[in-house]
């Protein structure tokens, strides 16, 4: 047997970790890279900062979350049972990976192969193996290939789905009835609806829970409720479904949830009003940059969520994306062959997202960008 080489462990050493977008610590951008919200969360959550008793601090948090949770439930017509909160949505699709899916030889977990990608790295952390339909040419997900129930020899039989709706980075929702016929087509296997954007669409399963056993919806505070920087997230399923996330958070942390994070996104919850408010903001303005871009020239694609995700023809993603890091403008660019010409972009305010058009009619208006090979005339 060859000497250990290093001290780290086979997957620590071979696992390609998901990368975030780029958190600048100089300089003053416009930054439109990380999908957060433009604007300041509810007052009713200033409020209850201001009033928050901070000798809890010595204590350890309600582990359920409670009045969080049972907030939650209630207003979704769903019982505290069906509910469980965490560090983000990205905590509690970690925690789902690991209680629903297991991969014998020929089975597989499903997800788009365009979608969002810590669900790859999740199978690599928990030797999952996965399978990827791809999205047709328009980038939308083909509902059948999620329904084949293991019926289709050249397929693997699937052993769960996962579905980010709307969909990232493309921003393409999924209308509620055709992730039913998904849900429907995979009884014994658990569909994860990831619902980071919903509120941005008029599309969620949440009301679908009751109905199916086999379904967890998994919905976070940090884009619509303008929290991303406290990191709160759930999941609504069966209750079944639930105790087995429980079972997972409490074999890694049993106080996942901190207590002035929980009360702060009760409080976000509780102000519906000012939810709408914010998001039917986001959605005129994307409709607007959406506008704008075509007019110079770019494919949009149709989003329900708070970004775009544009490219120009002929014009090479990376040269975009370095000339709008140049005029102060962060955007967010993937590697992916098949989209590495597409920048998305984050709905910020309408100052922020006309400052974007305008720069991206400059840039593709120079001789240097007519080309997408040419990447160093910025």
């Amino acid at each position: 047997m060859d000497k250990k080489t290093s001290l780290l462990s086979v997957k620590a050493r071979n696992i390609a970790p998901y990368t975030a977008g780029e958190q600048p610590r100089g300089g003053a951008f416009i930054k439109l890279n990380t999908n957060e919200n433009p604007y300041p969360p509810s007052p009713s959550v200033l409020r209850a900062a201001a009033s928050f008793d901070y000798g809890r601090f010595r204590k350890y948090p309600d582990i359920e979350a409670s009045v969080l949770r049972d907030l939650i439930a209630s207003r979704n017509g769903l019982s505290p049972g069906n509910i469980v909160c965490g560090n983000g949505s990205d905590e509690i699709l970690a925690f789902c990976f690991q209680a629903f899916f297991d991969t014998a030889d020929g089975e597989a977990v499903y997800f788009p192969d365009i979608t969002y990608s810590f669900y790859k790295v999740w199978c690599g952390l928990y030797s999952l193996n996965y399978f990827t339909p791809p999205v047709d040419v328009n980038f939308e997900i083909d509902t059948a290939d999620y329904c084949n129930n293991g019926q289709l020899k050249d397929k693997p039989r699937p052993a769960g789905v996962a579905l980010a709706n709307p969909n990232a980075p493309t921003g393409i929702v999924k209308p509620v009835s055709e992730i039913e016929k998904i849900i429907a087509a995979n009884p014994e296997t658990v569909v994860i609806v990831d619902e980071a954007y919903g509120a941005f669409s008029n599309e969620t399963c949440l009301p679908l829970i009751k109905k199916y056993k086999n379904l967890c919806v998994v919905q976070t505070f940090s884009k619509s409720y303008s929290m991303a920087g406290l990191r709160v997230g759930f999941a609504a399923a069966d209750p079944a479904l639930i105790d087995g996330i429980k079972k997972i958070r409490d074999s890694f942390n049993s106080y996942p949830l901190d207590c002035f994070a929980a009360e702060m996104s009760a409080a976000a919850y509780a102000d519906g009003a000012y939810l709408k408010k914010t998001a039917d903001k986001i959605i005129r303005t994307r409709e607007k940059l959406s506008a704008d871009l075509r007019k110079i020239g770019f494919t949009v694609l149709p989003s329900g969520a708070n970004f775009v995700f544009v490219n120009k023809p002929g014009v090479s993603g990376e040269a975009l994306c370095a000339g709008l890091r140049s005029s102060g403008i962060l955007v967010r660019r993937f590697a992916e062959p098949r989209i590495a010409d597409w920048l998305r972009i984050t709905i910020g305010t309408t100052a922020e997202t006309s400052k974007v058009s305008e720069a991206l009619k400059l840039l593709t208006s120079r001789p240097s960008f007519q080309s997408k090979n040419d990447t160093n005339s910025l």
